[in-house]
């Protein structure tokens, strides 16, 4: 834990570590904890980064995301590495099903707390079971405003995921612009070392447009850069009605560090999460089983079938079916 130096600590603080020192623990020392960590930016919970393993994991387990494997190792790293960081880590996964964003999600909860979405400080929302009646906007507004300002009084370092914003209502998430700006603290809470992640499908058409021009042109995936996606993504996130950042201002306002592109993947990629199935099942040699689900696949655009419309998505029940 990063520890502060008495003669620098603030009188309020001062007088609550007096308290901590002075009772031992009982269920009651949480409201200190909780006071200290809206006072302190010392408070780290139960966070435990693995860089290094985040790093493996990413490419190791993710097949056919060289833009996302690079952003995410990077933007995570860097953001750790800042010990009093101005603002949050705030990105925004975009891509078509089953192209990994969810699984890239859950290895960020993995590797920062050591427990993935087990962790009482990885934080999931999810539209329809969270805010599935779009005329109780505003009342969704409040208690998601309350919900993170209290989670992050609990923890600094909490994680919040947004998945499948292509379902959120419209408006909603503009309530968490105070919390993703560059401010020292929001409604007296220290808010700067937490990480949010937007989840959805809006603005895959982009991505696969792209995807599918490289491929045409005889140029590898490995070629399209995030340039070449970030403000395409941006503007049609920000246009479509159908997206929760439709007319957002945490879209206009810049507040998202980084969009980050899923590409369509391709046969050979789904065979890899086949490959990797099949080895967690402990059936590697099932070179048949592999052919057998890559092939039953859809793949398009017809003509040239370049990528699953599924992703690998569908491959755990397919496998299913051919053991």
């Amino acid at each position: 834990m990063e520890t502060i130096p008495p003669a620098l600590l603030p009188a309020n603080m001062l007088a609550v570590l007096s308290v901590l020192l002075l009772y031992p623990y009982n269920p009651a020392s949480g409201v200190f904890q909780r006071l200290y960590c809206s006072l302190s930016d010392s408070c780290e919970c139960d966070f435990k980064p693995n860089i290094r393993d985040l790093e493996w994991d990413l490419y190791k387990n993710v097949f056919g995301q060289p833009l996302a494997q690079d952003i995410v190792s990077e933007e995570v790293a860097r953001f750790l590495q800042n010990k009093s960081p101005d603002r949050p880590l705030v990105l925004s996964f975009h891509g078509s099903s089953g192209t990994g964003k969810t699984l890239v999600s859950s290895m960020l909860g993995k590797h920062l707390f050591g427990s993935a979405m087990s962790s009482p400080y990885v934080h999931q929302f999810i539209p329809t079971l969270h805010f599935p009646r779009p005329d109780r906007v505003q009342e969704y507004r409040e208690e998601l405003k309350s919900w993170v300002k209290g989670n992050l009084t609990e923890c600094a370092r909490s994680v919040f995921l947004f998945d499948e914003m292509e379902k959120m209502p419209p408006g909603l998430i503009d309530v968490l612009e105070p919390f993703l700006g560059p401010s020292h603290v929001v409604f007296r809470t220290n808010y700067r070392k937490a990480i949010y992640v937007f989840i959805g499908t809006s603005g895959e058409e982009v991505i696969n447009r792209k995807a599918l021009e490289s491929r045409q042109a005889g140029r590898d995936r490995e070629e399209i850069t995030w340039a070449d996606l970030q403000d395409d993504i941006a503007q049609a996130i920000y246009n479509s009605t159908t997206s929760g950042f439709f007319r957002s201002s945490v879209v206009l306002q810049r507040l998202v560090g980084r969009f980050v592109p899923f590409l369509p993947l391709s046969r050979r990629h789904v065979e890899r999460c086949v490959r990797a199935q099949l080895c967690q099942r402990g059936s590697c040699g099932r070179g048949d089983v592999v052919e057998a689900v890559a092939g039953g696949m859809t793949y398009a655009p017809v003509p040239g079938h370049y990528f699953s419309t599924a992703g690998c998505k569908a491959v755990p029940a397919k496998i299913n079916f051919f053991l």
